[in-house]
């Protein structure tokens, strides 16, 4: 046997080596063969038992959440996978061979480039989702006229259930691209809830009352304390605005704390005989009837 694996070949193998190449089977590219495989699984599993723990501390001191770990590990596994074959081919002594598919995968990449280029933008977006996390699985999001809850993000497109029960698949660039209004993030949000008095009411009284009934509900935070700003004079009322926070909000919360607030503010105004007026509109000018001569003439 010839070649760089000649001196691995004992001489009693020499007969073995005839039939094979008598078959066409060159003992060399066989254990070329075997050395790419074993190289390739030992490349693999080293990579993955040092890669493994890095990414695992790098995400743990990110705090990435456990839907943001399963893609980025799927896809980290594959580039060891791809670094193992790489390693492989050059152990093996397929260099040649290596580079002519290097330059394949180059052509057929730029090919599919073209081709995917929205699938494309889509993965790097939902990489950016994932690495600046604007939300999360479970928070309420809104944008471009939309909102809902965040069911799944994946590497290509997010999942949202609106509040009507449908569910939207949203690609992830048109997440990245606009405007996302996250109410959730910081854990705690702020409610403005406008109120009319007629301009007759006292103003303070008014106040007072809805800043108690602020106070009362246990669903709205004592601090930062409920507060309320004179915001309006309108046509039939006088606007009073009220600011309140509530913690750890979802948009049920949202939904609930608002109804009862406003409704226990309502009933407290029609017990302290403070009016909440609605738009009145008045219509003037004369009224003239043509014809009623003409009917009486008829009629004599």
């Amino acid at each position: 046997m010839s070649g760089p694996l000649g001196f691995f070949v004992p001489a009693a193998l020499g007969p073995v080596e005839e039939s094979l190449e008598a078959v066409g089977i060159d003992l060399e590219t066989i254990a070329s063969v075997g050395i790419f495989i074993a190289v390739a699984v030992i490349a693999y599993l080293v990579g993955r038992a040092i890669v493994g723990p890095l990414f695992n501390r790098v995400a743990n001191a990110r705090e990435l959440d456990a839907h943001a770990r399963r893609p980025l590990k799927k896809l980290l596994n594959f580039l060891i996978f791809f670094a193992a074959i790489s390693v492989a081919f050059g152990a093996a002594g397929f260099g040649n061979f290596l580079r002519s598919l290097a330059t394949i995968a180059a052509a057929a990449t730029l090919a599919i480039g073209f081709a995917l280029q929205d699938v494309i933008k889509n993965f790097v977006a939902g990489i950016f989702i994932f690495t600046d996390r604007p939300f999360r699985i479970g928070d309420w999001i809104e944008w471009d006229g939309n909102s809902g809850i965040v069911e799944d993000i994946s590497l290509r497109v997010s999942r949202v259930r609106t509040f009507d029960n449908e569910l939207l698949t949203v690609p992830n660039s048109h997440l990245t691209d606009t405007v996302v209004k996250n109410p959730v993030a910081n854990g705690r949000l702020r409610l403005k809830v406008d109120f009319g008095i007629g301009y007759d009411d006292d103003i303070e009284q008014a106040t007072e009352i809805i800043v108690e009934e602020a106070e009362k509900h246990e669903g709205i935070m004592d601090e930062p304390a409920p507060s309320v700003r004179l915001v309006e004079l309108g046509d039939s009322s006088v606007g009073l605005q009220s600011r309140i926070w509530i913690e750890s909000p979802t948009r049920a919360d949202f939904v609930k704390t608002r109804g009862e607030y406003v409704q226990t503010v309502k009933e407290r105004f029609d017990a302290e005989g403070i009016n909440i007026p609605y738009p009145n509109r008045t219509i003037g000018g004369d009224l003239q009837i043509q014809g009623i001569d003409d009917l009486a003439t008829q009629s004599d």
